[in-house]
């Protein structure tokens, strides 16, 4: 039998006048809206959106803002998702549960977890909302398991005439097919449900192995773990690898303290320490990135799954993620490493490399082909245009697609030769939104007007 949790709804027009800035996560996109609203239910989101439309302008929904890219920025009507936050319902017996738009993957992972279920993969971080994660294509790394949107099994949307619109593999599948990874080009997410399983145990197993181990093993690594990723730390010849596999227990944590002096302390404390050291001293970079792979040991620990898939990340960046497919991976990194070796570039982030499998999500940068990912970042503040202009050549060269919500200069011309399906994503747009209530400067660019 079901259960059901909620948050108490309070009476508050949809015609706020809030004309503050919004800015992202990572600091790199603003927006300054004509004015901002928090609807409380479906039915205030439609009316924001009817009001929108009334009074001439274009209306888009904001997440946490962990997204690189301005696909939620607007000058019109900012729909914020603070008080869209009630799970609707945990249903054990269908093995789903369904959450509206604002709830934080790290509440929704906390509600599941009481109930004894889990979702069955994640992305490494957990501030996202439900709606912003999936809209943008939101992955972890899996072999049989994709990103979070392809864990979606209904869609709850308001679209831009103020309907709501429910879909699924059985209804509206047109829709469904497509607004698992929308953009925001089809309407506003109002709920999402999930397929979940009863909770389980994995054992993660993180290790040091050098780069050429980490390429000549990539296909068998990726092939024989449920999960696998590793990150490759420029200017060295070292890897971090992490597999992650079920686990029949016992349950064996990180020790508290560890826990601390790795994730706070190293990872994210003495990080931002060396990236700040870094940004100023450019010539240093090498130097760390060569005392922090050193630093690295092997680690063993098992954990119910979204305190085994996730990680605190409090050092600020900007990132750019490129989807290969599976078979161009190792010819790309090692690319990359040479690329980086012969130019005068100093990088103080690890290149962070994952994979998933093939879906059926039109826009998803997995659609229809095994993919690898390919991440690069560079501490916030730092000079990032040739290190990422770079690693773009090399990832469009063989097809990539960008990660919806990470930086790129990718546009609507681009996406026709990588995206089969594409043609079909802009189609049901032109249906959904034929006045582009949804439009920004973003969807223009990557969709076509």
């Amino acid at each position: 039998m079901g259960t059901t949790t909620g948050t108490a709804r309070s009476a508050r027009t949809t015609r706020s006048t809030d004309t503050g800035v919004w800015r992202n996560w990572a600091g790199n996109v603003a927006a300054r809206p004509v004015r901002s609203v928090a609807p409380a239910s479906t039915g205030e989101l439609a009316e924001a959106l009817r009001a929108a439309a009334e009074d001439g302008l274009t209306a888009k929904a904001v997440g946490s803002g962990h997204s690189f890219t301005s696909t939620a920025a607007t000058g019109g009507v900012l729909i914020r998702p603070e008080r869209l936050t009630a799970i609707r319902s945990i249903d054990k017996a269908a093995g789903t549960v369904t959450a509206e738009a604002g709830v934080q993957l790290k509440h929704l992972n906390a509600a599941l977890a009481a109930e004894g279920l889990s979702l069955t993969n994640m992305g490494d971080i957990m501030e996202q909302t439900v709606a912003g994660a999936t809209s943008t294509g939101t992955h972890g790394t899996g072999r049989d398991s994709g990103s979070i949107a392809a864990q979606i099994t209904a869609l709850e949307i308001v679209t831009a005439d103020g309907s709501v619109l429910t879909c699924s593999a059985d209804e509206r599948p047109e829709v469904f097919a497509a607004a698992r990874i929308g953009l925001g080009a089809l309407g506003v997410i109002s709920a999402v449900t999930f397929a979940v399983e009863p909770v389980f145990l994995l054992t993660a197993r993180e290790e040091p192995m050098p780069f050429d181990r980490v390429m000549a093993e990539f296909d068998a690594l990726a092939a024989e773990n449920e999960h696998f990723e590793f990150y490759w730390f420029p200017h060295t010849d070292s890897c971090n690898t992490k597999r992650n596999n079920r686990s029949q227990g016992p349950a064996a944590p990180l020790p508290a303290v560890r826990g601390w002096i790795d994730d706070e302390l190293l990872s994210n404390g003495v990080f931002k320490a060396a990236c700040a050291v870094g940004r100023a001293a450019p010539a240093a970079i090498p130097g760390i990135a060569r005392i922090s792979s050193r630093a690295l040991s092997a680690r063993t620990y098992t954990d119910i799954p979204y305190k085994v898939f996730t990680s605190p990340r409090r050092v600020r960046f900007v990132e750019m993620e490129y989807a290969l497919p599976r078979e161009a991976a190792v010819e790309a990194i090692r690319e990359l490493k040479a690329t980086v070796e012969r130019s005068s570039l100093r990088i103080s982030f690890p290149v962070e490399v994952r994979v998933a499998p093939a879906d059926d999500i039109a826009l998803s940068t997995a659609s229809g082909r095994d993919s690898a990912y390919v991440a690069v970042h560079m501490y916030r503040g730092s000079r990032y245009q040739e290190y990422f202009t770079a690693v773009e050549k090399i990832m469009t060269e063989r097809g990539g697609r960008p990660h919806w919500g990470k930086m790129h200069t990718r546009d609507a011309d681009y996406f026709r030769t990588v995206y089969p399906r594409f043609t079909e994503f802009t189609q049901l747009r032109d249906q959904l939104d034929p006045a582009r209530l949804f439009a920004n400067d973003y969807l223009r660019r990557v969709l076509g007007s």
